[in-house]
């Protein structure tokens, strides 16, 4: 912890005089200057013997400066500090100290710059160790335990939110009431428009931020900004706690690209696996009997699924999505293509539609006078209920093209695809195909 000028007069023995002494002191500047301040940064303890007057207006320029005390020297031009400037600093509540003649301006120098030494060795230190910590954490506990271990080292809370801004792990999550219902949570605030922020300004990486009396820290994580690590203290981060977050924030980057490779792997793995059930080899692992489903997303649940022409696709006896009738490993290509004609037709389940008994040669005898190109144009003009342009867009041909073949099929079928009968007969024929 930074050296305080309470602590800097008990080291040295120096009498207390008036104002505030428990701010830290960053350096030590002597000066007998009528205005010193456009020579200071703040921080500093000011050293002086007196040789120029000091007025309420001079002490009140050095509060502005930022300057957290004043050494007054006494023994030479002044056996005394004067009570006038003893007055003027409890006014202002600028810390003042008497500095006797036989301790000399470099002691205090001395002693504020092996303070400022030590703990600037004590951050590199801990920033080492944390380092190492971390790093420690990532290989034996992946990405859980890095966050664990920030949290630890810095003192607050710590959430990793996902590329859609969800958090996905947290440390001290009672501390934050998104994460909990606990009754005892405190109040952070609402991250969603700093997230936002970040993603949309270019090039921006970090954001630092006060809010309900905590301090708000968010690192974006990569350049591809596979998450965000947001960090919550009571106090301001100072540069050996930014260190650290930055190590942890690099480590979770890595550690998301790993993920990022391995879930890629996975998925390329079970393509291939569906690829050879498509082509009737058989996979282990699978139920004796189960149904093809097309759903939106991947899944959480414990299930065979694979990514296939665009489709997600789910292997189960049972699951949400457009499902196939039921079908064994030989069965998936038909199953398949079951799912799709479901999912085309807006119908949950295949068998609702295409379980329905056909008269004997009826679907045989309806389609024999089209061509192969007339029915798959018919199967997706149908599943669009008839809508020219999405079902041209389907086909990838203009929607002229698409009337002409249309109005081919009437003159083959001799009947007219305005009767809602002939397009439910067309439809119930060409799910048999």
């Amino acid at each position: 912890m930074p050296i305080t000028l309470q602590e800097l007069a008990r080291q040295l023995r120096l009498p207390v005089l008036a104002g505030d002494v428990s701010k830290p002191v960053g350096w030590v500047h002597g000066t007998e200057l009528a205005d010193p301040t456009p020579f200071l940064e703040g921080g500093e303890l000011l050293l002086t013997t007196g040789l120029r007057p000091i007025d309420q207006d001079y002490v009140q320029r050095l509060v502005r400066a930022g300057v957290v005390g004043l050494g007054f020297g006494t023994g030479l031009g002044h056996d005394v500090v004067p009570p006038a400037v003893v007055e003027a600093a409890a006014n202002a509540g600028l810390g003042l100290v008497e500095v006797p003649r036989e301790v000399p301006f470099i002691a205090i120098s001395k002693a504020v710059s092996k303070a400022l030494a030590a703990d600037e060795y004590a951050a590199l230190a801990r920033t080492s160790e944390a380092q190492k910590a971390l790093t420690r954490a990532a290989v034996r506990a992946g990405v859980a335990g890095v966050v664990r271990r920030l949290g630890q080292w810095i003192s607050g809370w710590v959430v990793l939110l996902d590329a859609a801004g969800e958090p996905v792990h947290a440390h001290n999550p009672r501390l934050v009431p998104s994460l909990t219902q606990s009754s005892d949570s405190r109040p952070v605030p609402d991250l969603t428009a700093e997230v936002a922020r970040l993603r949309t300004a270019g090039g921006l990486a970090s954001a630092a931020f006060e809010a309900v009396g905590q301090h708000i820290f968010l690192q974006v994580l990569g350049s591809r900004a596979r998450g965000v690590l947001a960090v919550g203290t009571d106090g301001p981060l100072d540069a050996a706690d930014l260190s650290i977050v930055n190590t942890a924030a690099s480590l979770l980057t890595l550690a998301l690209a790993q993920n990022d490779a391995v879930d890629a792997a996975h998925r390329e793995l079970r393509t291939c696996q569906f690829r050879l059930l498509l082509a009737g080899l058989p996979v282990d692992g699978l139920p004796e009997r189960f149904r093809v489903f097309l759903i939106g997303e991947p899944p959480e649940h414990d299930v065979f699924w694979a990514e296939y022409e665009g489709n997600t696709v789910v292997l189960a006896p049972e699951f949400d999505g457009f499902s196939s009738s039921e079908v064994d490993a030989t069965e998936v290509a038909r199953g398949y293509r079951e799912a799709r004609q479901a999912r085309d037709a807006g119908i949950r389940n295949f068998e609702d539609f295409a379980g329905v008994k056909l008269p004997d040669g009826f679907a045989d005898a309806l389609l024999r006078p089209l061509d192969q190109e007339t029915r798959e144009t018919l199967k997706v003009w149908l599943s669009h209920h008839g809508a020219w342009d999405p079902a041209a867009t389907a086909l990838g041909v203009h929607r002229h093209t698409l009337k002409n073949r249309v109005r081919k099929a009437e003159q083959a079928l001799n009947r007219s695809l305005e009767s809602p009968g002939l397009r439910a007969e067309l439809w119930l024929a060409l799910a048999r195909t």
